[in-house]
């Protein structure tokens, strides 16, 4: 965050040395200032706040991604002549231990259709999900370890 700051005012800097207050000036003053920051960011010590801009996009466009396939596999199921559904709730053990993290995992189960976070429990370990279709919770469990949490440790850590 302190970098996106800077960066700020390295745009702001370059659009008072130019003497031009414009839009496009300050953009191309944003843009300059993100090279230069690239540029150091071995001596300040980071690798910059783009990558973890792409890295949030990332998961972004997989939860849009997730939202259309559990969409479509639920109305699926529910326009099917002969619903086979086994609804259940099944414990899944959590990577992520930080409040924010579990939040934001929890929000993007209950978000997409046909998954439900219910609870979590009181050492923040496991997250118990309710499933419209829990006839394969392994396969639920697999999916959102390799999708959502390891998309969520990689923007936040």
């Amino acid at each position: 965050m302190i970098l996106f700051l800077i960066n700020i005012v390295l745009a702001l800097t370059w659009t008072v040395v130019t003497g031009s207050f414009t839009f496009l000036n300050l953009v191309f003053g944003f843009v300059l200032g993100a090279a230069s920051l690239y540029l150091i960011r071995r001596e300040i010590g980071t690798v910059g706040y783009m990558g973890r801009f792409w890295r949030i996009g990332s998961l972004f466009f997989l939860f849009l991604y997730e939202l259309i396939m559990s969409a479509w596999r639920v109305a699926v199921l529910v326009l099917s002549p002969k619903m086979d559904l086994t609804p259940g709730i099944f414990a899944y053990e959590l990577k992520v231990d930080r409040d924010f993290e579990i939040t934001l995992l929890a929000n993007l189960i209950t978000l997409t259709p046909g998954t439900l976070s219910v609870d979590v429990s009181e050492d923040r370990s496991t997250l118990y999900v309710h499933a419209i279709d829990c006839s394969d919770p392994e396969g639920t469990k697999a999916d959102i370890a390799n999708g959502f949490e390891r998309k969520i440790l990689e923007a936040f850590r």
